[in-house]
């Protein structure tokens, strides 16, 4: 007499599921952790090479100030790809180009606040840096379309 038992397995992962959304939050978190340490990291070595983050009036941006603001606006980026992927028709198209105008937005600041040539560059890229993590990360966790 020989039994056989028949073993089912079941798939939780939300991409395993048609129609379902992919976490948005989870990944974007991890982002912006990322992106914060990593802009951080750089802010540092770009100081000690010699880049002030003074502006005009001799205030300075301070190193935990590039953690603090990279990862407060990369969570407004995360907040705003999981308001476009239940709201937008082209959620990864209009999250890419949102998050590329907010990134050449912020760097208006940069450009206009007084800091020399060194340290607007060494901002701007940062913010593109910041961006190149973050955005990504999103925007592949976005449907192309509905």
């Amino acid at each position: 007499m020989t039994t056989t038992t028949e073993i089912s397995t079941s798939t939780t992962a939300t991409a395993a599921r048609p129609g379902a959304r992919p976490v948005i939050w989870k990944r974007g978190v991890a982002a912006a952790a990322i992106a914060s340490v990593t802009t951080t990291v750089l802010a540092a070595l770009a100081s000690a090479a010699g880049v002030s983050f003074a502006d005009q009036t001799g205030v300075s941006i301070p190193i935990a100030g590039f953690a603090e603001l990279t990862l407060a606006f990369s969570l407004l980026g995360v907040g705003l790809a999981a308001v476009l992927s239940r709201r937008a028709r082209r959620p990864r198209r209009t999250f890419v180009r949102t998050a590329i105008a907010l990134t050449a937005l912020s760097f208006v600041p940069d450009l206009t606040f007084g800091f020399d040539a060194a340290s607007a560059a060494t901002l701007i890229t940062l913010h593109t840096v910041a961006a190149s993590i973050v955005v990504p990360a999103l925007a592949s966790r976005l449907v192309r379309a509905r």
